[in-house]
C-alpha cells in the first residue's frame, strides 16, 4: 500500500493550523501524565486518561486485561487498508529534577523519554483524524502502548493480537531533547540498535585477603574481562559493523580483608545486524569462560536477548519524507547520517510490518545542542511547541494512505 506523491499533494492545506489550534488538549493531557508517570506495564492512571481523551470520539476501543495498552479504531467511511500509529505510555524509574510546574508527583518515577509527549500527541492526531473521517477509505489503528522501558510491551500487543486487523504500514514518532525543535529526522534502513543484557558470574575460592595465594580470586579474572571484552568487538567484529558493548556494573566482596567467592558483571550489547549480534553472543561467552580458566575460576554467561534491531523500510521512509515535506516544509525534514545505538521496542512492529520510526525534534528554544540534557536524564525538557507537528504528521500520514479517491 504505496503513499504515492498524488496522496501527498491531496493533503489538506490545514493539518498544521488544525494540530495547532488543538495544542490546548495536547498540552493538557500531556501535563497530566507527566504529573503521574507510570512504570512498566501497568499503567492503570495513564489508561484511564487515554480512555477519557478518546471517549467522545467516533472510535471503537479495545483494553487488555494484562497490561495497560489501549487500541482505538478509526473506520473510514469506506472500506481499505490499515495503517498503524503508535504512542507508548510508559515512564522511568528516576527523581525528576527539572523545576517545571508540572513535574512528577511521583517519588522514583519521571516522563524522562517523552512518552506523556507521544500519548498526547496521538490522542490529538485521532481527534484531527475523526474530523476527516469520511474521507478515509480504510482503518486507522491507535495503538496506546505500555512497558516500551524494557518491558517488550509491543510484543505483548502483537501476542494479544495488534496486527490481527492486518495493518499495512506502521508509523511511529519519538521525541527528542536534542534536536532542533519541530524538525523530523529520518533514516532508511537500521535506525537503532538491537539490545542485550550480559551477566557474567566469575566463581573462585574464598579466602583470606592476606593470603591470596590459598584462595582463587574471582576479582582478577573479572577485571581482566572489562578491558578483554573490548578487544572480542575490534577483533571479533569488522570495523563497518557498528558494536557497542559497555560493562555498567561490577560487584564482588562485602569487605576489604575477604577474597570473595564470586564477582559479576553486568553489561549491555548494542548491535545492528543480526549476524553480527549473534556472533557476539558466542564470542563473549567462549571469551569469558576461557580468560575465567586462565586464573583457575569459572564462569557463567547469561545473555538475555533484548530488543531487536529497529529497522525502517525504504519505501515507507521514503512516504513519511514526503508526507513530512508537504506537512512542515522540506528544511523541517532531516535525514540522519548515523543510527542510534539506543534500542526501541517498535522494532518488534517493523519486523513484521513495512514502517518507519522517525525523531522530532523539541529542543527547548534558547537552548544550545550541547546544553540541552538528553533523553533519560532527570532534567531533561522537551518543547511543547513541538507537539503541533507530531500530531499534524501522524494524521498526515493516514490521511496520505488512506484517502478515497473521488467518486465520479
Amino acid at each position: 500500500m504505496p503513499i504515492t506523491p498524488a496522496s501527498v499533494a491531496g493533503l489538506p492545506d490545514g493539518l498544521l493550523s488544525s494540530a495547532r489550534a488543538l495544542q490546548p488538549r495536547t498540552v493538557a493531557l500531556r501535563r497530566e501524565l507527566h504529573r503521574t508517570p507510570e512504570l512498566g506495564l501497568a499503567l492503570p492512571r495513564t489508561r484511564d486518561a487515554v480512555l477519557h481523551a478518546l471517549a467522545d470520539l467516533p472510535v471503537s476501543v479495545r483494553t487488555s486485561r494484562s497490561c495497560g495498552s489501549v487500541v482505538a479504531v478509526l473506520e473510514g467511511g469506506r472500506s481499505g487498508p490499515t495503517v498503524l500509529l503508535r504512542g507508548d505510555m510508559d515512564a522511568l524509574p528516576l527523581h525528576e529534577d527539572t523545576g517545571l510546574d508540572f513535574a512528577s508527583g511521583v517519588d522514583g518515577a519521571m516522563h524522562a523519554c517523552g512518552h506523556d509527549t507521544h500519548t498526547a500527541m496521538l490522542a490529538s492526531a485521532a481527534r484531527l483524524l475523526a474530523g476527516y473521517r469520511d474521507r478515509i477509505a480504510g482503518r486507522v489503528l491507535l495503538a496506546f502502548q505500555p512497558g516500551e522501558e524494557g518491558f517488550h510491551g509491543a510484543r505483548r500487543m502483537i501476542e494479544e493480537g495488534l496486527l490481527d486487523d492486518g495493518p499495512e504500514l506502521a508509523y511511529a514518532l519519538h521525541i527528542s531533547s536534542t534536536v532542533p525543535s519541530g524538525q523530523l529526522h529520518h533514516r532508511t534502513g537500521p535506525i537503532m540498535a538491537a539490545a542485550d543484557r550480559v551477566r557474567v558470574t566469575v566463581t573462585g575460592r574464598g579466602g583470606h585477603a592476606s593470603a591470596p595465594q590459598d584462595a582463587c580470586d574471582p576479582v582478577p579474572p573479572a577485571a581482566a574481562m572489562v578491558g578483554g571484552l573490548q578487544t572480542v568487538l575490534t577483533r571479533r567484529v569488522g570495523p563497518h559493523q557498528p558494536a557497542v558493548l559497555t560493562v555498567a556494573r561490577i560487584e564482588a566482596g562485602t569487605t576489604d580483608n575477604v577474597i570473595p567467592e564470586t564477582a559479576q558483571l553486568t553489561a549491555t550489547l548494542r548491535t545492528l545486524s543480526e549476524p553480527v549480534r549473534a556472533l557476539l553472543h558466542r564470542e563473549i561467552t567462549e571469551h569469558c569462560r576461557h580468560l575465567a580458566a586462565a586464573y583457575g575460576c569459572t564462569a557463567e554467561v547469561e545473555i538475555e536477548p533484548g530488543y531487536p534491531v529497529a529497522v525502517n523500510d525504504p519505501q515507507a521512509t521514503s512516504s513519511l519524507v514526503r508526507v513530512g515535506e508537504k506537512v512542515l516544509g522540506r528544511h523541517a525534514c532531516v535525514a540522519m547520517t548515523d543510527p542510534l545505538m539506543g534500542a526501541e521496542d517498535f522494532a518488534y512492529v517493523l519486523a513484521r510490518v513495512p514502517g518507519s520510526l522517525a525523531f522530532l525534534g523539541a529542543r527547548p528554544a534558547g537552548v544550545a545542542p550541547g546544553d540541552a540534557a538528553p533523553n533519560h536524564s532527570n532534567r531533561v525538557v522537551f518543547d511543547e511547541a513541538a507537539f503541533p507537528a507530531g500530531v499534524a504528521v501522524y494524521a498526515g500520514l493516514a490521511l496520505a494512505a488512506l484517502t478515497a479517491p473521488e467518486r465520479p
